[in-house]
């Protein structure tokens, strides 16, 4: 027999299992007060027939997105008492649809890191945590437990070089980068604006159809928003992709990638070749070169864009005795070592020696991958890829050294550097029982090819979605 829940009764149930899991550590911020509140009003809403497209859905936000009254934090000691005078653009339009607010996630430190390690406020556990505690993917860990762990309904995610597709495919859900200018940037704290894009991370495609909608659109606040009318994503979901060519590129077969994630790889091609696609073989010939490109422009806009910290005008200051050792005890206790590390790459390829040789370099392998994506969509629709090269790897477990850390975004960050849109879909588990992903990217703008093919894939794969946790 079917019951009715109200949005006050959800709201609680999340609430209890956000303090029953709570040493997943998803949460910096948790708003139980206003959550329940919100949810009372949306109840109303609904009862009047005035309810939004999320009228009632309890929904986290990751701790980028400024929450006007609301700590924000980007998983750093430099923002911990930082309490926003205004709304981002994306966390207002879900406000405005209806969505309640449970609370804040944790994040790789202004969302650098790609395994949630690196929080002033601790690690994120990834909830398929068996006999090892794994970790949850970055820097998007926070929000990625909470949607795989039941403790919200779906989650916003930031993505720069992966970071809401790979914490997808370590967790086992959805994740969804859309075209850069898609989604406002108009109070998200940057990490590097040419790359950045705001994403939604949930259980389902059509899930991410519905949310993308809500977040989608043209901000006169935002000089990089395009100016783009927003289709209805949602109604992309179920339809048939019959004819579609589907390109898989050579270049994605990386060396080390596990046999499991290629025997997958071919999986997903039958899954969408037995719905009506054609698979196609294609080259994308300057993918190597994206994640060293990468490592150059990204820390160089981050170098630039965190300059602001100062200690002077908000967030953390720790004293001196000049004006400059102030400067200097700020950022050397405000900032954590992997900030540090991007800070000090990003001054140096800027510097006056060297500016030459490595930023301007990297802007033309940029333009180059871009070609060769613009190449690759003249002869197919869309493109089917692994979303990581390993399983969530155990705490322990991870790489030591910076540079083969950074690997771990080494399918995805060619859609930034390219500006196109991406999705991760859960494929399967591998033998030690870790979530699997696939990605699927789209020329700029066609977000709706995604959910098409996204949605097939995903029936196709009939993924076991996490019942039982730790």
């Amino acid at each position: 027999m079917d019951k009715e829940f109200s949005s006050a009764e959800i709201t609680k149930c999340f609430l209890d299992r956000m303090a029953k899991y709570v040493h997943w550590n998803a949460f910096i911020t948790v708003c139980e007060e206003s959550a329940l509140r919100s949810a009372q009003l949306s109840d109303q809403k609904i009862a009047a027939g005035t309810a939004g497209a999320l009228e009632g859905v309890p929904i986290a936000l990751k701790d980028l997105f400024l929450s006007k009254g609301i700590r924000t934090t980007a998983g750093s000691k430099m923002l911990h008492n930082f309490i926003p005078p205004y709304e981002s653009t994306v966390s207002q339009k879900l406000l405005d649809a209806g969505a309640v607010v449970l609370g804040k996630t944790n994040m790789d430190e202004f969302a650098m890191g790609s395994a949630n390690i690196t929080s002033h406020y601790g690690p994120v556990v990834n909830p398929w945590s068996r006999d090892k505690k794994l970790v949850p993917g970055g820097s998007s860990g926070g929000s990625a437990a909470a949607v795989a762990g039941h403790l919200c309904a779906a989650a916003t995610g930031s993505d720069t070089g992966g970071s809401v597709r790979q914490p997808a495919a370590f967790s086992g859900i959805v994740g969804l980068k859309p075209t850069y200018g898609r989604c406002s940037r108009y109070g998200m704290v940057a990490f590097a604006s040419s790359l950045d894009q705001a994403g939604p991370l949930t259980k389902t495609v059509r899930d991410a159809a519905i949310f993308l909608k809500v977040i989608s659109g043209h901000d006169e606040k935002d000089s990089t928003s395009a100016a783009r009318t927003t289709p209805d994503f949602e109604s992309f979901a179920g339809k048939s992709i019959r004819g579609m060519k589907i390109g898989v590129p050579g270049e994605y077969k990386i060396a080390g990638m596990s046999e499991e994630i290629i025997d997958y790889w071919r999986k997903g091609a039958e899954i969408l070749k037995d719905a009506g696609a054609e698979i196609v073989e294609v080259s994308l010939p300057h993918s190597k070169y994206a994640l060293p490109a990468y490592y150059i422009i990204a820390p160089a806009e981050a170098s630039a864009n965190l300059a602001r910290y100062d200690g002077v005008r908000y967030g953390f200051r720790a004293e001196g005795k000049t004006l400059k050792e102030m400067y200097e005890n700020t950022r050397a206790e405000g900032f954590g070592d992997e900030v540090k590390r991007r800070i000090l790459i990003g001054a140096y390829v800027l510097s006056a020696g060297y500016y030459d040789a490595y930023y301007l370099r990297a802007l033309k392998v940029r333009k180059l991958i871009l070609q060769d994506f613009l190449s690759a969509f003249e002869k197919v629709d869309l493109l089917l890829t692994p979303s990581t090269p390993t399983s969530a790897f155990a705490f322990g477990e991870e790489p030591k050294d910076p540079v083969t850390m950074y690997l771990n975004d080494v399918c995805t960050v060619t859609a930034n550097m390219a500006g196109l849109p991406g999705i991760s879909v859960p494929i399967g588990l591998d033998k030690l029982n870790r979530p699997l992903g696939l990605q699927l990217m789209a020329p700029h703008f066609q977000e709706e090819r995604l959910i098409q093919a996204g949605d097939v894939l995903e029936k196709g794969a009939n993924f076991p979605a996490l019942t039982e946790v730790a």
